[in-house]
């Protein structure tokens, strides 16, 4: 079985129990819900604990719950750039504010880049008379790039000047 076969599989359970994804990652527990909705959509891995949990909640076979287990091809199956409306957005994000961000990065903490690995991500609904709003917080360690070969007084990481 492929990865997108058993996010389909769970995808279909899920439309047919009528779950919504707070519950499941209840019962799943251990990550935040951005984890475990990512690893069941095929993106990231559970631990063997969560995958058992995650299986028996989904009736998966042993096959299935050790593909939860496993280290996904990370952005497999998504195009570039993204067609899909809400992802584009966030694509169009990067795109216009991405070298503002960058420049304000650097400037703050020099030469290196944010973590996507040691990472961290909320959301939250914020109630508006014109529209409920999203807002999401993204927090990712600083990763300053190494200087090899540096000589005597040139700093070996994240050059500032």
């Amino acid at each position: 079985m492929k990865r997108s076969d058993l996010t389909e599989k769970i995808l279909d359970i899920k439309r047919d129990k009528g779950w919504k994804w707070k519950d499941i990652c209840a019962q799943i527990g251990g990550y935040s819900e951005f984890l475990i909705v990512g690893a069941l959509l095929g993106q990231m891995k559970l631990t063997k604990p969560q995958a058992a949990k995650a299986a028996d909640l989904f009736g998966l076979s042993k096959g299935e719950q050790a593909l939860l287990n496993e280290v996904p091809m990370r952005g497999a199956g998504v195009p570039m750039p993204p067609t899909d409306p809400l992802i584009y957005r966030f694509y169009e994000l990067v795109m216009v504010n991405g070298p503002a961000w960058k420049a304000l990065i650097e400037e703050e903490f020099g030469d290196g880049i944010m973590s996507a690995i040691d990472f961290d991500v909320e959301i939250e609904r914020l109630p508006s008379p014109k529209g409920d709003r999203v807002k999401i917080s993204m927090s990712g360690k600083f990763l300053p790039y190494k200087y090899y070969g540096n000589e005597a007084g040139i700093p070996e990481y994240g050059l500032k000047e």
